[in-house]
């Protein structure tokens, strides 16, 4: 069971990957409820062992291909983000003093704290895509303009599965001319 969670989450982390053409530096935002996966309401069975089998497939997935993760933490932490130190810099972002634990911040969360070599916590972030896994809202951590992805993973366990890319907004009117590689 837990294999076959570690292969969805690799599976539609590569969809998005490619659906987003997302690029090494780009930052992608996963949100997770371990407790839905199990079809328990959130936060009323989280789990370390569902965690660490979907970030399996995430992490590895992300780190190959340059993408930087950002682990969203559940409404306890005010939906806070874990990213390595390196990205926080990078992006020149405010760090904030958290530490999530499993019942506040998240199963998924923790595991991304205590694996990353560096982790820090910041309050927001501007994601170029993502995963929701569970319904638990990663839209407030995306780009301005976010396109719903449809993959072919729709479900981990009990867990509904969305994603989303993000591209640049359009802007001007009917004279306007777009460059169609960013849509």
């Amino acid at each position: 069971m837990y294999e076959e969670w570690t292969k969805l989450a690799k599976q539609a982390t590569e969809e998005i990957i490619t659906a987003a053409r997302l690029k090494a530096g780009s930052i992608f935002v996963v949100g997770c409820s371990s407790s839905t996966v199990t079809g328990q309401s959130y936060g009323t069975a989280s789990s370390m062992a569902i965690a660490q089998a979907l970030f399996d497939g995430i992490y590895p997935t992300l780190q190959q291909n340059g993408i930087f993760l950002a682990a969203q933490c559940c409404e306890h932490l005010n939906r806070a983000i874990v990213i390595e130190k390196e990205t926080a810099d990078r992006h020149r972002l405010e760090i904030v003093n958290v530490v999530p634990q499993p019942k506040a911040g998240g199963s998924f969360a923790t595991i991304t704290y205590r694996t990353m070599r560096e982790p820090v916590i910041v309050e927001h972030i501007r994601a170029e895509a993502g995963m929701d896994i569970g319904g638990v809202l990663i839209g407030m951590h995306l780009k301005e303009v976010a396109v719903p992805l449809r993959l072919s993973v729709r479900t981990i366990g009990d867990a509904v599965i969305t994603a989303a890319r993000t591209r640049p907004k359009c802007i001007g009117g009917e004279r306007a001319c777009y460059n169609d590689s960013l849509q």
